[in-house]
């Protein structure tokens, strides 16, 4: 939302209100002509809203919980459907890492089991970014498979109430 920050802590009434803003005021899409637009975006503007189908307001707010367990992690957006475009052009460069051998087969485990069998559904910006943030951690952060895959399933940004539980 314009002047609030995603990384507030969001329960109840602000919960609602931060969904009612992002579902129906989004800006994000998944065209190649969005992807390349990040990298001449502010580093303070927003992308914001789902990209492929309209928000579920039960899963948002699973979502938003379940990335409170990783609210230490600066990389890891705490809200799917707000993300600065400073840090998603952080991670889009990020995406270009060479990962050691079994750090790769640590992000293919990922690719492998998470819900949509990569960071999104279609590679758009968000499969960029979030691919992006995935070699960080298992780079930077030493995350295996399985957790990289609990976070990009808690990031999913497609719209839609597929559940994480």
């Amino acid at each position: 939302m314009p002047g609030v920050s995603s990384s507030a802590q969001v329960t109840g009434d602000d919960l609602a209100k931060r969904f009612e803003f992002l579902s129906r005021n989004g800006n994000s899409n998944c065209s190649q002509a969005f992807l390349e637009s990040i990298r001449t975006m502010s580093d303070t503007a927003r992308l914001q809203g789902s990209c492929c189908g309209p928000m579920d307001l039960h899963r948002y707010g699973e979502q938003i919980a379940g990335l409170k367990a990783f609210s230490a992690i600066l990389e890891i957006p705490p809200d799917p459907y707000d993300i600065e475009a400073g840090l998603a052009k952080r991670l889009l460069v990020a995406s270009d890492i060479k990962l050691k051998v079994q750090q790769q087969k640590a992000y293919d485990r990922a690719m492998a089991t998470s819900t949509e069998k990569g960071p999104c559904c279609c590679e758009c910006w968000r499969w960029h970014v979030y691919g992006g943030l995935g070699k960080l951690l298992i780079r930077d952060r030493g995350f295996d498979g399985s957790k990289l895959a609990a976070v990009w399933n808690l990031s999913d940004g497609c719209g839609g109430e597929n559940h994480a539980h």
